[in-house]
């Protein structure tokens, strides 16, 4: 009798660690299925956009599935070990960049990328949590798994605000998906993250939910039918093709392709060859503008159009873009090429390079990642200096205590933070001016700060960056698709000019129009056009954002008073 009493015991003692063991593979699972959405080593194939509406479910049904006692630790460790699996495959360029341009040995650079994972994996941590809160307090699933796309949106939008971090916020996933993205002009990125986790929701519930006489809402059938059926309704918006709006204007974007990890100092003659071949470059693209990709690189071959568009004689606009060039204001050479350049082409100039001013109280210069401005008379006309610095690449946070870094930002460790998100009014004579906002590199993952260069007369937008540090790694291709969004938020074009590549002309459906094939010397010849209208986003920001955020402190709220009240 006893034996049979033992052997019951451990049969479900043994039952329960199965059952644990599932929901860690479940939460494994998820971080696995979130990676597939996004760019991993090149572009990133349509039919990959599915598992944004289904990769979350297990994850969620993890977190939901009853347990007697410690559901709410579980709970944020089954989130915070997807968080940092997911964060660990999507960002796993920081270890190639740590280590082949920062110079540190591989143990260190690995160590780097754990401790990102780390902090960062936090939030989907919160995520469980919050969600098992929800799920002990109510005492309903339900209502845990309306909750969840409010506390997932709410958990981006600090990852932009708190560690300014918000790369590849789910709702990137479906920038091709041309339904989907008629959200974001007015919620932003956000939006369309909301509804990618309510859908996910959904299918979690028909994983969990079992039929209870008089409550329909319930049915576990229901649930699953209608995420099944949102998810291919959804999906499908990746077969639709966009409007292709009007291309009114050219620009050159020159693409220097300089390694990043060479001493670029152009001394001597070395000066004026540079400067030749990169005027030599522009006249070529002007007199030949019809060798492009239509599209992105490495998903068509260079083609020529059957009619070629009226290309002006001259471009609207020239632009170089952020690289190691030795391009530094007050330098008389720089003034006297772009004084000439500008002379030859007729056209204004967005050169990347440091900007420098004199500050009368501290006695010493300050520099600053910059975008200098000439007139198509070759005068410096302004400059827009970078507001968002990137952490351990424009300066070090914390200098005394992590030393090591300057390893990595080398001499450009020490930049100062731009002040005016200006636009610039530019044009050419005989040619109607035209206003340009400019931003810079990791700037474009800030969907609410690039819509105030729009708020502020940008008719067109122009992105100059240099991507040559993450080498050929899947951050190129997740940094191309956050730009695209921009695009679509604020119903404008984009010119992004980079020094290895993805350049391109983005349309103001997200739509890459042209590009040329990346670590090559060359130029394109992009067509784009000019809007002034405003979207709802552009006008009033991350407001569907902090909506969810409210909900949320309600939610939490409310959970508090059921705690203090008695046990749940």
């Amino acid at each position: 009798m006893q034996m049979a009493e033992s052997s019951a015991v451990a049969g479900v003692q043994k039952a329960r660690r199965v059952a644990e063991w599932k929901l860690w593979l479940a939460a494994a699972l998820s971080a696995g299925l979130l990676e597939l959405p996004f760019p991993l080593a090149g572009p990133l194939p349509a039919w990959r956009t599915v598992f944004a509406w289904l990769g979350l479910a297990p994850l969620l049904w993890a977190v939901l599935t009853p347990a007697p006692e410690r559901s709410l630790r579980r709970g944020f460790l089954l989130g915070y070990l997807a968080g940092i699996l997911w964060y660990a495959g999507n960002c796993y360029w920081i270890y190639d960049t740590m280590a082949i341009y920062g110079g540190l040995p591989g143990p260190v650079s690995a160590l780097l990328l754990v401790g990102f994972s780390l902090v960062l994996g936090l939030y989907w941590g919160v995520f469980g949590l919050g969600i098992a809160v929800l799920r002990r307090v109510t005492g309903s699933v339900r209502i845990a798994m309306a909750f969840a796309p409010f506390l997932w949106v709410a958990l981006e939008l600090a990852a932009a605000r708190i560690t300014s971090v918000p790369w590849d916020q789910l709702g990137y996933s479906q920038v091709d998906n041309t339904l989907l993205t008629k959200l974001a002009p007015w919620t932003g990125v956000y939006g369309i993250s909301f509804v990618l986790v309510w859908v996910n929701a959904l299918i979690a519930g028909g994983m969990l939910l079992t039929r209870c006489r008089g409550h329909w809402l319930q049915d576990r059938r229901l649930w699953g039918a209608s995420g099944a059926a949102l998810l291919v309704i959804g999906g499908l918006g990746v077969t639709v093709a966009p409007p292709k709006p009007v291309a009114t204007a050219s620009a050159v974007l020159v693409q220097p392709n300089l390694n990043v990890g060479d001493n670029n100092t152009w001394n001597g003659p070395v000066w004026d060859q540079q400067i030749a071949s990169f005027a030599q470059l522009i006249d070529r693209t002007v007199s030949d503008p019809s060798r492009y990709i239509a599209g992105i690189p490495q998903t068509g071959a260079p083609q020529r159009e059957n009619v070629p568009p009226p290309y002006p004689l001259f471009p609207n606009l020239v632009v170089w873009p952020e690289s190691p060039a030795p391009f530094i204001q007050g330098d008389p050479r720089l003034a006297e090429a772009m004084r000439k350049l500008a002379a030859a082409e007729h056209a204004p100039l967005i050169i990347g390079g440091i900007g420098a001013d004199y500050a009368q109280q501290e006695g010493t210069w300050r520099d600053y990642n910059s975008a200098m401005v000439y007139s198509s008379e070759g005068q410096l006309v302004g400059r827009y200096d970078k507001i968002h610095l990137v952490p351990f690449g424009e300066y070090i946070p914390f200098q005394n205590l992590l030393s090591f870094a300057h390893k990595l930002t080398g001499r450009v460790s020490s930049f100062s933070r731009g002040t005016a998100r200006q636009s610039f009014l530019l044009g050419s004579p005989g040619v109607e001016p035209h206003r340009y906002g400019i931003f810079i590199c990791y700037e474009s993952v800030f969907a609410d700060e690039v819509r105030l260069f729009a708020l502020n007369g940008a008719e067109v937008l122009v992105n100059i960056s240099d991507d040559g540090w993450y080498g050929d790694t899947s951050a190129p291709w997740q940094h191309l698709n956050m730009v695209r969004m921009r695009a679509i938020e604020n119903d404008r074009w984009i010119l992004r000019d980079t020094n290895n590549g993805v350049t391109a002309a983005i349309d103001p459906y997200g739509r890459v129009r042209q590009s040329i094939p990346r670590h090559q010397v060359d130029a394109l010849a992009a067509r784009f056009g000019f809007r002034d209208h405003i979207t709802f986003y552009t006008a009033q920001g991350d407001v569907f954002a902090w909506v969810c955020a409210v909900v949320c402190i309600g939610g939490f709220g409310f959970a508090l008073m059921k705690i203090g009240r008695g046990p749940a």
